[in-house]
């Protein structure tokens, strides 16, 4: 059966995917002659992972997702666990990645390995929690949560979708998902590659 929550929270996912190996495919680059560029679309992303996966998509994992599936699948709380660990530690994370990032720009290219590490392994711890939600914790939830717990959580992950994926346009964010689609290099933008 089609369950929009599943939907959403899977294109999302595929939406921070895209940043992630955008911000990859700019750090193999570098800022070359377009230092300023570079920095902008660089601290676009770590602003729209921030604002959008930190604050309005883990909440709702969080919140609705993992209790329910912790109630029908207690055998998977130490994985719920770990991923709870990972949201709670998410938003310190990326706001460390926005100072080195902000290090590297204002003092200088003494700064680039340290960034550039931090955000490899960011990356890299990224990937891993998303693909454990989609492996273990999703497959669960599709076989085992009620009628009633898929309408809450439909109604739930319906709100606020990311603007990336199709959700509702908020002029507000205009800007910035302009900054990184115009700037940055594809998957995520149009931008010069």
């Amino acid at each position: 059966m089609n369950r929009p929550a599943l939907q959403i929270i899977r294109d999302e996912h595929s939406a921070v995917s895209a940043v992630l190996r955008s911000l990859l495919q700019m750090l193999d680059r570098g800022p070359d002659e377009e230092e300023e560029r570079f920095f902008d679309v660089l601290r676009a992303m770590l602003f729209y992972i921030d604002e959008f996966p930190e604050r309005r998509h883990h909440p709702k994992e969080s919140d609705l997702l993992f209790p329910k599936v912790a109630r029908v699948a207690p055998q998977l709380m130490p994985v719920i666990q770990r991923l709870e660990d990972d949201h709670m530690s998410g938003e310190h994370r990326v706001r460390e990645l926005q100072h080195l990032l902000l290090a590297w720009e204002l003092l200088g290219d003494s700064r680039r390995p340290a960034f550039e590490q931090a955000a490899r392994q960011y990356v890299d711890f990224y990937f891993g929690h998303m693909r454990t939600e989609e492996t273990e914790v999703l497959p669960l939830a599709q076989k085992m949560l009620s009628e009633e717990d898929w309408a809450q959580l439909d109604a739930a992950f319906s709100e606020h979708v990311d603007p990336l994926v199709g959700g509702e346009r908020d002029p507000i964010y205009d800007r910035l998902f302009t900054r990184i689609v115009m700037k940055a290099p594809a998957p995520i933008g149009v931008g010069p590659e």
